[in-house]
């Protein structure tokens, strides 16, 4: 499968318990940071829950 980069934009304080701990399960530990992950329906479920934090680069 395709690899995508995500990067952290956003910070995680002030948001849902829920939205911390899917930037944690992406792997993100500080801003700006960005990760490379596998395009698979789990990531992209993921990345449609901290869209608002986080940009996506193929």
């Amino acid at each position: 499968m395709a690899t995508i980069k995500i990067k952290q934009f956003k910070s995680g304080i002030n948001r849902t318990e829920r939205q911390k701990r899917t930037l944690r399960a992406l792997g993100f530990t500080k801003m700006n940071q960005v990760i490379e992950k596998e395009s698979n329906a789990q990531i992209l479920g993921m990345l449609a829950k901290v869209t608002h934090l986080v940009s996506v680069e193929k």
